[in-house]
């Protein structure tokens, strides 16, 4: 079993921990602890990305930009 919990490190408390141990009672577990980054950050954190997302607003300020529902992108780009 995997869960994840996402939070702020000032909202932990002995609760969640209370929680974990009746999750998974006396079950070896392993606590791995990362910091979230922020979306924008990481999506502008590399070059690539950064002039793909920068050719592509630009491409919306143009008018040239497609629009699709969420239904016709996922039929088009998850076959």
């Amino acid at each position: 079993m995997t869960t994840t919990y996402k939070l702020r490190a000032s909202q932990l408390s002995d609760d969640i921990l209370k929680s974990i141990r009746e999750a998974f009672q006396d079950k070896e577990i392993e606590i791995t602890v990362t910091e979230v980054l922020d979306e924008t950050d990481y999506l502008l954190s590399t070059e690539a990305n950064r002039k793909h997302l920068y050719k592509s607003m630009e491409e919306i300020e143009r008018g040239e930009a497609v629009p699709m529902s969420l239904a016709e992108l996922q039929e088009k780009y998850l076959k």
